[in-house]
């Protein structure tokens, strides 16, 4: 019988680059990448499977009263997911797990799975986290005000993660996020 793998978590503000290393991560044979489930539709260039399992709002209830999620939250008028079944699959398997999940989500793992590897990913500096989100040019000036107030409560949740990595290159943070995973 193979070893369990271990459930990480990695949670920090929008624009801090979870996706960037996530993407990366998931290159490596040591992680399993779960596709959260939504209700929000595509955006351009999404895959259903891939990017999201996008479902309806009823299936997503089905899911809730079923007990099938890990976690689930509300988040810009859609609600997100993690569907239990294919991460104890992995895991059970000796695959490692990422999960890019927010905070909400995050304590929502911790407290139903106290073994996972709870990781903040932080920005440099919040000026330069700032910076990231106005030079995406996707949002309004409102909005973006909205994303650095959100962004403001979400680095105040730091401590209760164990582990804090600051993002000042995506390599660094990858090898320290290998290495909690095999250690």
């Amino acid at each position: 019988m193979s070893k369990r793998g271990k459930l990480m978590v990695l949670s920090g503000p929008g624009g801090v680059g979870k996706s960037t290393i996530v993407s990366k991560l998931v290159d490596s044979p040591a992680f399993y990448f779960s596709v959260s489930a939504t209700t929000r539709a595509p955006r351009l260039g999404e895959v259903d499977g891939k990017s999201y399992h996008f479902i309806s709002d009823q299936a997503f209830d089905d899911l809730i009263s079923k007990d099938l999620l890990l976690e689930w939250v509300e988040f810009a008028g859609a609600r997100y997911g993690t569907m239990k079944a294919p991460v104890e699959e992995a895991l059970s398997k000796g695959s490692n797990v990422v999960l890019e999940i927010e905070i909400q989500g995050a304590r929502q793992v911790k407290a139903s799975m106290p073994e996972a590897i709870m990781v903040f990913l932080k920005p440099p500096s919040f000026a330069e986290l700032e910076s990231r989100i106005v030079s995406r040019g996707a949002d309004s000036p409102e909005r973006i005000a909205a994303r650095l107030d959100l962004a403001r409560s979400e680095m105040a949740a730091a401590s209760e993660f164990e582990y804090v990595l600051v993002n000042h290159r995506v390599e660094d943070v990858l090898d320290a996020l290998l290495s909690l995973a095999t250690s």
